[in-house]
């Protein structure tokens, strides 16, 4: 798997688009497998079309890691074959859940405790068990804290140590819980494992209110979003990195204009490592 490169969500909306003239400027796409692994038609040709151009990845919304439900090997295993269908090198899902007795329409945190941690590594250890492969969990957006023992960055650096997986590392969801919940986006983002980042997100949100920030990936990315992304990328070194627009999808050229802000921060990291070595060399 390439240590950099900017991808770009594959929308039902773009999938014919992408699969007849795929831009050289995206690496790679992304999907949530779960949307994917039934489908049928003409919308699945134009699917596998498009997998013959670029590599995917995919980043799940159903494993639901907090759940007090018992996990869904049944589903764990169908994911699996899918990955191993399309070659797929990077499973991610979100630090939270969406399930016990049925599904949700929303992703809900999980209190940040001790007790918390080990249940959900020990689910994360499941998975990747029967996944045979590591998997990356990402720093999710929240609107409620409950019953805090530690505060997130310390949760999820704990849980990504006892789970021993990797970190998905949005960047937007970084700065919107910076917002609602008052703190430096800037000092959470240092706290974060660098060597377990294996993958960025970034995307826009929608500003309900001065302290609330919604995360919609339903609008252009801001500048204080793209300023983090330059620090990640100087915190963790050059990743791969996903434009995520799930709503509001405007024309394909506009999206462009966004991975080509990512395609150049990453070509900034990227000299500025090269020249450090050679100053190392010398």
């Amino acid at each position: 798997m390439a240590n950099h490169g900017a991808g770009l969500g594959l929308r039902r909306e773009l999938v014919k688009t992408l699969a007849d003239a795929p831009p050289p400027e995206v690496d790679f796409y992304e999907v949530a497998p779960e949307n994917w692994i039934r489908l049928g038609g003409k919308i699945a040709t134009d699917f596998r079309r498009a997998m013959e151009a670029k590599p995917l990845y995919c980043h799940g919304l159903s494993l639901s890691l907090g759940s007090p439900a018992p996990l869904d090997e049944t589903f764990v295993k169908d994911v699996g074959s899918f990955l191993d269908t399309f070659n797929v090198p990077l499973y991610s899902e979100h630090l939270s859940y969406c399930s016990d007795d049925g599904h949700l329409y929303d992703l809900m945190p999980i209190p940040f405790t001790s007790e918390a941690v080990t249940y959900v590594a020990g689910r994360i250890r499941r998975v990747q068990d029967i996944l045979q492969r590591r998997i990356a969990i990402e720093n999710v957006s929240f609107y409620a804290m409950p019953a805090p023992e530690m505060d997130e960055a310390a949760f999820v650096s704990a849980v990504l140590s006892e789970a021993d997986c990797d970190l998905l590392l949005d960047v937007n969801n970084i700065y919107v819980n910076s917002v609602n919940h008052r703190y430096d986006p800037y000092a959470f983002l240092k706290k974060m494992p660098a060597e377990r980042v294996a993958y960025i997100h970034v995307a826009g949100h929608y500003v309900e209110d001065k302290d609330l920030i919604v995360d919609t990936h339903g609008a252009d990315v801001i500048d204080p979003v793209w300023q983090l992304l330059d620090a990640a990328y100087a915190h963790v070194g050059v990743r791969p990195t996903l434009l995520e627009r799930d709503f509001n999808i405007p024309p394909l050229t506009e999206l462009m204009g966004e991975v080509a802000t990512i395609n150049a921060l990453q070509d900034k990291h990227r000299k500025g490592e090269g020249q450090h070595a050679v100053r190392q060399a010398v």
